[in-house]
């Protein structure tokens, strides 16, 4: 989220630089005007792109994704830290993974 790397914690690593990310995403995303679908891997992406991703946990927005606009698209973290949450959420699996395979696909058909 903020193009830096923030250390090392006691359970991974440390959270993104609060500064980081107002400063350069924008900035960073204002040169690739022509994106067309952008992937909010991890609790950080949804709390900075989406409404109301500062007021709901990583599940209920992953949840919500039929809601979000059409460009932006909210997953877990890909870690083996999440084979838990991906048990006790196969609706993931089932309903959200066969959207984003044809979502990246209809991008990649040039």
């Amino acid at each position: 989220m903020g193009f830096c790397f923030p250390g090392t914690g006691k359970h991974g690593d440390n959270p993104p630089r609060p500064e980081c990310a107002p400063l350069w995403q924008r900035r960073f995303l204002a040169l690739m005007p022509r994106i067309e679908l952008t992937l909010l891997i991890g609790s950080y992406a949804q709390a900075f792109y989406l409404p109301v991703g500062r007021r709901v946990s990583m599940t209920e927005a992953v949840l919500a994704w039929r809601e979000h606009p059409s460009h932006l698209l909210a997953l877990p973290h890909p870690s083996w830290h999440n084979t838990a949450w991906l048990k006790r959420n196969p609706w993931f699996e089932r309903e959200l993974l066969p959207v984003l395979r044809q979502r990246v696909a209809s991008l990649t058909e040039h």
